[in-house]
């Protein structure tokens, strides 16, 4: 892995924040259906070349942010297309097959891994997941956003059954214990795309991360958290600075930068730190 240091003296703004929502600029093959109006939906169907077939997204772009697709979100996409065409060159295989003990995620034989998916906004990372992993996806966001990302869902159930996976739509509050109570049990993987963007919403997501460390370290299990993420402010040193007193953060990918910007979308492992004999927390 990667270890990347997180840099105090960077611009306050790194990109232009109309930048920040293009997307198809990651490798990915992409079709823009355009709106026939100002505020009307927009398709983007994604080409997942693995399974040789499309995930079809509706954006609501005039409704915010949590409607929108962002390039993080590409980039795990593509990263996740790309760990089922070719695992042996995927920097998600380290984490993936650790994650059952049976044998690897694409074998047909082990048994379906457990996603939970925090800010899943449209969906496409936990709708891609549940496909070219066949994985049991549990895609999570504020109540008012669920209407959509239930149609997404919806709109691509066929695609993810003929793949064996499974995609569950559930409200999720971040820094709510009770939500964490009612979705985090059995749960081997948490991934998210773009969370770190508002910074008064960093605590409730740590908050969320430490209460999910909690429950899965009393289910003998290790929090395994993988974020994708584009830089913006750095303000968002912050968050970092404060999810290394509980996690090992390190760099798994890192994409090229696109023409005209100094930075490129980073996938983060966040491990939970291991506890000694005292239950006192020590680094790996």
């Amino acid at each position: 892995m990667i270890t990347l240091p997180l840099r105090d003296d960077d611009e306050e703004n790194y990109e232009d924040e109309a930048k920040m929502l293009l997307i198809g600029e990651t490798g990915i093959d992409v079709e823009s259906f355009s709106p026939l109006c100002d505020g009307a939906p927009e398709l983007q169907q994604y080409n997942i070349r693995s399974i040789e077939s499309t995930v079809v997204i509706r954006q609501l772009t005039s409704q915010g942010l949590s409607f929108q697709l962002w390039p993080a979100a590409s980039t795990f996409v593509t990263l996740l297309d790309n760990h089922r065409r070719d695992p042996s060159n995927s920097p998600l295989t380290a984490t993936l097959s650790s994650l059952k003990p049976d044998g690897p995620v694409s074998s047909s034989s082990s048994p379906s891994i457990n996603i939970l998916e925090l800010g899943s906004g449209t969906g496409v990372v936990g709708i891609a997941a549940a496909i070219t992993l066949s994985a049991n996806v549990t895609a999570t966001d504020l109540p008012h956003v669920l209407d959509n990302l239930s149609f997404n869902a919806d709109a691509n159930a066929q695609a993810v059954a003929r793949f064996g996976g499974k995609v569950h739509v559930a409200p999720l509050r971040w820094g709510e214990a009770d939500d964490v109570e009612l979705l985090g049990r059995d749960v081997d993987l948490v991934l998210a795309s773009d969370v770190v963007y508002h910074d008064h919403l960093y605590e409730p997501l740590l908050k969320t991360l430490r209460l999910m460390v909690t429950v899965m370290r009393l289910e003998g299990k290790r929090l395994i958290f993988l974020m994708a993420h584009l830089r913006r402010w750095k303000k968002e040193s912050v968050f970092f600075k404060k999810a290394r007193k509980v996690f090992d953060v390190d760099v798994i990918h890192s994409d090229v930068p696109q023409q005209g910007s100094r930075i490129g979308v980073v996938v983060y492992r966040f491990a939970a730190k291991q506890t000694n004999q005292n239950g006192r927390i020590v680094s790996c």
